[in-house]
């Protein structure tokens, strides 16, 4: 089977951005390829540093809510980051072939820096969080790599690595294509990007009357004042999460909205209880995975990636020539 690379962060509970941006796919993938979903504790450092401490906690919340949502340790291989050391050693490698103007050029990096407030505080670690990356994906010598499009620039990044390993030691890397969801950039209930860091998301699996009340207070058309105004839906947050849960309610939803046959209130309404029912099912599960063993999970999940990995460097070390003790 093809292999694909993907992984999150653990800073905090999985929101709908997650799910639809990432996790939906996650799931469908492992009918599809040979999966390894990683827990990014060494990229969650390039900006929660001072708060490492909590990552142990942060991690078992985060594999339970991958284990919520459909994701299989019996069909895909989770491991934290850390535990696979391969991944640094390759990170390290990597970052001999590339410059700081072209890290420095990458519009990602630019927008973190911008909504994080960290203009003169990058890191190294944050400057190379791309090239690091990089690692995490070529390692597993995967064919494609499910992402979102803001991560675009990432992977262009990782193609460009891939080539100028090749160029110089040998073909040992493919160019990995993406895989990108169908569903749009899941915005938060502010309208910004949804984001945990930004407190406007909504969680897989909060109460029913917090997602109320974040529906409720969701930004929505500033040019639909009366009910009875024409609405522009494309530019509605409500309107983006009803297209992402309710995709066979949606065209008739921005009939109505574009008619001014249905105001906003009402509409957040009939979302609030939409949403519920969706969720729903992921609240049940979750009560019923809290027993599981998420430790002895990840630690037979490094063990499978540590055996690939340890492959592809080997691999590496060969084709680079490095010094070998054996």
């Amino acid at each position: 089977m093809e292999r694909v690379l993907s992984g999150l962060r653990p800073t905090g509970r999985i929101h709908i951005g997650n799910y639809f941006g990432a996790l939906v796919n996650w799931v469908r993938f492992q009918d599809e390829y040979r999966c390894f979903y990683e827990v990014a504790d060494w990229h969650a450092l390039t900006t929660m540093y001072s708060e490492s401490r909590r990552f142990r906690e942060l991690i078992k919340e985060t594999v339970l809510d991958w284990l919520t949502v459909g994701i299989d340790p019996e069909r895909s291989v989770l491991f934290v980051q850390s535990d696979v050391k391969e991944h640094a050693e390759l990170h390290l490698l990597f970052s001999m072939l590339v410059t700081i103007p072209r890290l420095q050029r990458n519009p990602t990096i630019k927008e973190v820096v911008k909504d994080l407030h960290m203009e003169g505080k990058i890191s190294y670690g944050l400057l190379g969080y791309p090239v690091l990356q990089a690692s995490d994906v070529l390692i597993y010598r995967p064919q494609k790599v499910p992402i979102g499009e803001d991560q675009l620039p990432h992977l262009e990044l990782t193609r460009e690595i891939a080539r100028r390993f090749n160029h110089l030691y040998g073909d040992t890397f493919p160019e990995p294509e993406p895989i990108l969801t169908k569903t749009k950039r899941i915005p938060g209930i502010d309208g910004r990007k949804m984001s945990k860091s930004y407190g406007n998301a909504i969680y897989i699996t909060e109460s029913p009357e917090e997602v109320e009340k974040k529906i409720m207070q969701a930004f929505t058309d500033p040019e639909k004042i009366k009910k009875d105004d024409p609405g522009h839906p494309e530019g509605c947050v409500v309107f983006a999460y009803r297209s992402a849960i309710d995709e066979d309610g949606t065209e008739e939803l921005e009939n109505r909205c574009r008619a001014g046959e249905i105001g906003c209130v009402q509409c957040k309404r009939e979302t609030s209880k939409i949403m519920n029912e969706f969720l729903d099912k992921f609240r049940k599960k979750r009560e019923e995975l809290k027993a599981v063993d998420i430790h002895t999970i990840l630690k037979e999940g490094a063990e499978k990636a540590r055996e690939f990995a340890r492959e592809t460097m080997q691999i590496v070390r060969e084709r680079m020539g490095m010094w070998s003790k054996d």
